[in-house]
């Protein structure tokens, strides 16, 4: 009898630790705040910036967010196919620049104990800004690029830049992006992200007019396609330029060969060809270009 006691003691008190944790990093209480050059500093070493194919600067930029496991060969396959397209593009490794790849402490992150969309937002901020900085970058072109969990902080960035709230990791914005941080920003291209109840954006919307692009799942098991739905419905009542396009057949994450061991995902080639060709037409149109 004791023995049972026992177990459901440490049972409660792990799930009390469990929930406390993810409260604080929901609320950003426990979550430390640096000033934007010091996380841009950190982020630096393990971005890969690519120039596009053809054309000439400053080019149209877009910035990938990978999901929860880190930058997979996905993103590789997204920046081949915006470079062929005239695109640069910025690869931006939120895991290891944080030791996020060391005893797959992903993990963590997919289990929202570690790096929420909010707190990951702030990544999204300085890599804006730092994509701005560069000569050869158009900073009115930039196209926001997220996956997964990527798609929660590009999410979280576009409501916390139109609702007076900053990222969770940032002591204040990036110095060029005070006054308006969405300025400059020309389409957002969201591929099955997360819009559950821990994220802002599918309570509190935005308001800039930002053209996005929802490719979602049906049945997603890992970030259920019903929320993201219902933001896309909404903020297009709204009159916001939202649209989506829902894949019957295939599994959260389509276009990633690179799974964990017995993951259940699969890759499908048909669905990511359909998905790259439909990404790169509406980044092209939201920047002027006709397919």
């Amino acid at each position: 009898m004791w023995v049972w006691i026992a177990t459901g003691v440490a049972l409660a008190s792990f799930i009390a630790i469990v929930a406390g944790n993810m409260l604080g990093r929901y609320s950003g209480l426990t979550v430390p705040r640096v000033a934007p050059d010091e996380l841009a500093r950190t982020l630096a070493p393990h971005a890969r910036f690519s120039p596009p194919r053809h054309g000439s600067p400053p080019y149209p930029a877009a910035l990938l967010f990978s999901g929860c496991d880190g930058p997979k060969d996905n993103l590789d396959t997204w920046s081949e196919a915006l470079n062929a397209d005239g695109w640069a593009t910025l690869i931006v490794d939120s895991h290891a620049a944080r030791g996020l790849t060391d005893l797959q402490l992903w993990r963590l992150v997919c289990a929202g104990q570690l790096l929420t969309g909010a707190e990951r937002a702030g990544d999204v901020a300085v890599a804006v800004a730092e994509a701005r900085n560069r000569p050869e970058v158009d900073g009115d072109r930039i196209a926001l690029v997220g996956a997964s969990h990527g798609g929660w902080a590009v999410l979280e960035f576009l409501s916390m830049a139109d609702r007076g709230a900053g990222p969770h990791s940032l002591t204040r914005w990036p110095a060029n992006m005070e006054r308006n941080p969405l300025d400059g920003i020309a389409a957002t291209l969201l591929l099955y992200p997360y819009c559950g109840q821990l994220s802002r954006a599918s309570r509190r919307g935005w308001d800039t007019p930002v053209p996005a692009l929802f490719l979602l799942v049906e049945d997603d098991a890992i970030a259920s396609e019903r929320a993201c739905r219902r933001i896309v419905a909404r903020e297009a009542r709204r009159g916001l330029p939202v649209t989506e396009h829902v894949y019957s057949g295939v599994t959260h994450g389509f276009d990633q060969r690179e799974k964990a061991p017995l993951s259940t995902l699969t890759y499908d080639a048909e669905a990511t060809a359909d998905a790259v060709s439909r990404g790169t037409n509406f980044l092209g149109r939201a920047i002027g270009r006709t397919p």
